[in-house]
């Protein structure tokens, strides 16, 4: 299967989920994002790792795990999020030792994590990509677009969907209303209501 490298192009505090926060990653040499939902504790220590200038007074738990390895010569090659089941991503290390490779089944967050700490590239397959990836800039979506004539859902209804959008607040809700709430999504880099949206909406589509 064809590999597209990712890059991390920040992190965004869920609007809809306490304690949550998105991390987006876009494809390399090209417009597709991928937001995936953390948890704030895996969100600070990437935030961290970013942030050169900034040093914990103790260890957290991925320089924790990034400082054994140097001491015991294990080097992480690269990090591929190979499977999407569910809306949930699922990631492998590839690690190597004394010329040995080995590979681990890990969190998508602890992954990125470490992926920063040991400056080694992030991978996701083509069809994962093409499944779950949002395309931000304006102009160049990709789905079918809605005729000038059809109704669209009013500004209104898509804040208030955004300020709860439970579960079955989107199933009520058309095919083309759920199109037009994934554009506003989109737009307001609100990538976690984009994301579940999108869920919805691939739902449909293999039903």
């Amino acid at each position: 299967m064809e590999r597209i490298r990712l890059h991390i192009k920040g992190l965004s505090y869920s609007q809809t989920q306490s304690g949550a926060y998105a991390l987006v990653l876009g494809e390399e040499n090209g417009e597709r994002r991928l937001p995936i939902i953390i948890g704030g504790f895996e969100a600070q220590s990437i935030a961290i790792a970013l942030e050169k200038d900034v040093n914990p007074p103790r260890p957290l738990t991925h320089d924790l795990f990034k400082n054994f390895a140097d001491n015991f010569g294990i080097t992480l090659k690269e990090v591929i999020i190979h499977k999407l089941q569910d809306g949930v991503f699922f990631s492998v290390l590839v690690c190597e030792k004394d010329g040995e490779e080995q590979v681990l089944d890990a969190r998508t967050s602890d992954a990125v994590a470490l992926a920063i700490r040991f400056q080694c590239p992030v991978y996701t397959y083509k069809e994962i990509l093409e499944k779950a990836g949002v395309i931000l800039k304006e102009g160049n979506d990709t789905r079918p677009k809605a005729e000038e004539t059809e109704e669209r859902t009013s500004s209104a209804e898509v804040e208030e969907i955004e300020e709860a959008a439970p579960a079955s607040e989107l199933k009520s809700k058309s095919t083309k209303e759920l199109y037009a709430i994934l554009d506003k999504a989109v737009k307001d880099e609100n990538y976690e209501l984009a994301a579940r949206v999108r869920d919805e909406i691939d739902k449909r589509s293999a039903n």
